[in-house]
């Protein structure tokens, strides 16, 4: 589903994280002391995965807004792990 996309070194890191057990919620301050950015690049890496439909926003918002990995079907999964990892 993915394959033909491309990720930043961010994207791929934080990605990994998450397909791993990132443990607690994944927001933008999380995602910029992670990956050594600022809260606007981590927001923009995020909502382009958004866009790209590999996260989804939590519900809820304001201060506390954070994302999850989309819920895909299993073989499109496989298929964008190996992407990311690969």
């Amino acid at each position: 589903m993915h394959q033909d996309e491309l990720f930043n070194d961010r994207q791929r890191l934080m990605l990994n994280k998450v397909l791993d057990g990132f443990e607690g919620k994944l927001t933008t301050s999380k995602w910029a002391k992670i990956t050594q950015c600022s809260q606007d690049t981590a927001l923009r890496d995020i909502l382009d995965l958004v866009e790209q439909g590999v996260l989804e926003k939590d519900p809820g918002g304001g201060r506390s807004t954070s994302y999850s990995l989309k819920s895909l079907p299993g073989a499109a999964r496989i298929a964008r792990i190996a992407r990311i990892v690969g």
